[in-house]
């Protein structure tokens, strides 16, 4: 099988978040624009992907979230088509609601994500993809009063609810792959560490961001090492380093990441040890080359695909 048979690229559709992209002043406008004009926005979205050189996309938040991608061609298998017009493969979605869902510890609050979580993998499996990333719950801003602990019991509660969630996924045909999100309570590796202890590895994968891991003050080499055969999927993305322990973590949290991102080969991610890594433990799958609402995302996906072909695949060779 050939290198690019078995490492094969994508994009989260989260790198096209920036203002300038679109030729407007702000992330509400992106929001307006996709709204107002649901057919020009999505055609400009994967033409872009196309002329990136990637071949896979991954869906995350609105305006890019599945109900979105419908509304502008009328159907999935249109959406579908769509895609298979341009050369692209839809492969993986983001599932972002877990994280914003606060406690969902109470039985009601769980029974309306999993019935989120399943349409989303009925949409999914109907475009061809059978991988669903998901966010984990935010952590506590260090200090905030009342103390919640991120301890054994709290995290079992966690980890109870994603094995159900991976198993109902599962009987739809999807996996469900964890994604390291930084301030989330699955980033630092001894958070990592715990939830893939608790979870079922049958039913919850994983999808370390290189980015995230750094952010979070953690090696993401040594971190994914000890879970390789946990990880179905990756994002490639670089940080400049760890954030500082007191940051807030609130609403505006994935915007006090963006400063800590940088272009691909620019920050601390050692990308020939990653790639070793990848060889040496046999992954193959999808590789997500993202950077959070570049300015010029199809430069930048175009560079850093480059910079992969050129030095980092002959070592994977």
């Amino acid at each position: 099988m050939a290198t690019g048979d078995r490492l094969r690229f994508g994009v989260d559709l989260v790198t096209f978040f920036h203002p300038g992209f679109w030729g407007v002043d702000s992330h509400d406008a992106i929001v307006a624009y996709a709204r107002a004009e649901p057919r020009a926005f999505w055609d400009k979205l994967l033409d872009s992907v196309q002329a990136a050189g990637v071949t896979g996309v991954e869906l995350t938040f609105s305006p890019f979230n599945w109900q979105d991608a419908i509304k502008p061609y009328g159907s999935v298998d249109a959406f579908a088509a769509e895609l298979t017009r341009r050369g692209l493969t839809l492969c993986s979605g983001f599932f972002a609601e877990l994280e914003a869902a606060g406690d969902f510890a109470e039985p009601e609050a769980q029974r309306a994500l999993i019935d989120k979580a399943e349409r989303y993998a009925d949409f999914l499996k109907a475009c061809g993809s059978d991988i669903m990333v998901i966010g984990a719950p935010l952590r506590q801003t260090l200090g905030a009063q009342p103390v919640q602990f991120h301890d054994f019991d709290r995290a079992k509660v966690i980890a109870d609810f994603l094995n159900r969630l991976g198993a109902t996924l599962h009987a739809r045909g999807v996996r469900l792959a964890l994604h390291t999100e930084a301030h989330s309570i699955f980033a630092g590796a001894r958070d990592v560490d715990l939830m893939m202890l608790l979870t079922d590895p049958a039913y919850v994968h994983m999808c370390p961001d290189t980015a995230h891991i750094i952010v979070a003050g953690s090696d993401p080499v040594q971190l994914v090492d000890r879970h390789h055969e946990r990880m179905i999927i990756a994002h490639w993305k670089d940080a400049i380093g760890p954030m500082p322990a007191d940051t807030p973590i609130d609403r505006h949290i994935h915007e006090r990441h963006q400063p800590y991102f940088c272009s691909f080969g620019l920050g601390r991610v050692d990308w020939p040890a990653w790639i070793r890594l990848l060889r040496d433990r046999s992954y193959e799958g999808w590789a997500i080359l993202e950077l959070d609402a570049a300015p010029d995302p199809v430069r930048d996906i175009a560079n850093g695909l480059t910079l992969v072909r050129q030095a980092l695949l002959p070592i994977y060779r």
